[in-house]
């Protein structure tokens, strides 16, 4: 039987998340290499929205092969993110309308990132689960409630239709499709040439910065968000903390959750994690020690509270990213980060 070549369509416009654009290009192109048929099984193209070439918003310069007006047939469309797509709405109306008038002829139709906002605008999505990066999940709620937006997700598949979160994601959709494509043994040969995992656990959250901290923290409490940080195995109530503060417990209870917009009890669960990720990351020391170090009583414990914050186990965490680390140089004990995590 003969082998089809499918015709990849990635789409590129002024202000592009590079990565969300080479990401994919370069995992249907690995395929093509890895595959080893003298048919190619992708033809991967960039299509322009507008003619000549296009700025990344890295400063990379990118010269589409064609334009999207004149794609041709397409098996596939990817939408990358980027601050073009998400703020310049003339620029996303060309793919909106492309969309409209050509999405039953694609076979596959995915974004990258908030190239969510043009598949959204389109209507395409409309009563379907799909996902965005979570920076920008709660102006995409906003705008488009008719789309049952999951937030913590890698990537969604619902029916034709594909989205994916933040920039490496994209990545991680098109080993997604290869796998669907060609099967999992040559989408695994991608993505170890890639040095990617080709399926990862758990979601966003796992990836992403857990704390969005206001910066008008006045300086009182900044003060003992610093002293919070230096005693994270210690005694944290919310008597201690009110009491450093001379205040009553309901007094700063109140006005923590006015600074912060959370309770103590969970914002200080949220540095705990935050500071036992990168030690994880960094240390070589027992999850039992680890846990006691950021102020659990122990590593069930704390393995609960980690999995259901970041949807992983702090093992697999670990593994993950300590694969990232230089391997020639043994990792410490229990080194703690110097960096202050917090922006008041």
């Amino acid at each position: 039987m003969a082998i089809r070549t499918r015709r990849i369509g990635i789409i590129g416009y002024e202000h592009v998340q590079g990565l969300d654009l080479n990401g994919p290009l370069d995992v249907f192109t690995g395929a093509n290499m890895i595959s080893g048929r003298s048919t190619p099984p992708y033809e991967p193209v960039v299509l322009g929205v507008k003619r000549g070439a296009f700025r990344a918003e890295s400063g990379a310069v990118f010269l589409p092969h064609e334009l999207l007006e004149n794609s041709g047939a397409l098996d596939t469309l990817i939408i990358p993110g980027g601050r073009g797509m998400r703020e310049i709405a003339p620029m996303r109306a060309k793919v909106v309308q492309w969309l409209k008038q050509n999405a039953h002829r694609v076979r596959r139709i995915a974004s990258v990132c908030t190239g969510f906002y043009a598949l959204a605008e389109s209507q395409l999505l409309d009563g379907r689960r799909a996902t965005t990066h979570w920076r920008f999940a709660d102006d995409a709620v906003a705008r488009w409630p008719n789309i049952k937006l999951d937030a913590n997700a890698i990537f969604v598949k619902d029916g034709k239709l594909y989205t994916s979160a933040g920039i490496t994601a994209g990545i991680d959709l098109s080993l997604a499709m290869v796998e669907e494509d060609l099967g999992n043994e040559v989408a695994l040969a991608v993505a170890r040439d890639l040095v990617v995992y080709l399926k990862r656990s758990g979601g966003q959250l796992q990836y992403s910065e857990p704390l969005r901290h206001q910066t008008h923290a006045t300086s009182d409490f900044s003060e003992i968000v610093a002293w919070i940080l230096d005693n994270l195995d210690g005694d944290l109530s919310v008597e201690t903390l009110a009491d450093r503060m001379n205040l009553s417990t309901r007094h700063f209870n109140r006005k923590f959750k006015t600074v912060f917009g959370a309770t103590p009890a969970d914002f200080i669960e949220t540095l705990r994690l935050d500071e036992a990720r990168w030690l994880l990351a960094n240390n070589d020391v027992a999850i039992e020690e680890l846990a006691t170090s950021v102020g659990y009583s122990g590593g069930d414990v704390f393995r609960r509270a980690f999995e259901r914050r970041f949807g992983v186990v702090p093992s697999e965490y670990r593994a993950r990213f300590c694969g990232y680390r230089e391997t020639a140089a043994p990792l410490p004990r229990l080194k703690r980060r110097t960096d202050n995590i917090m922006t008041l």
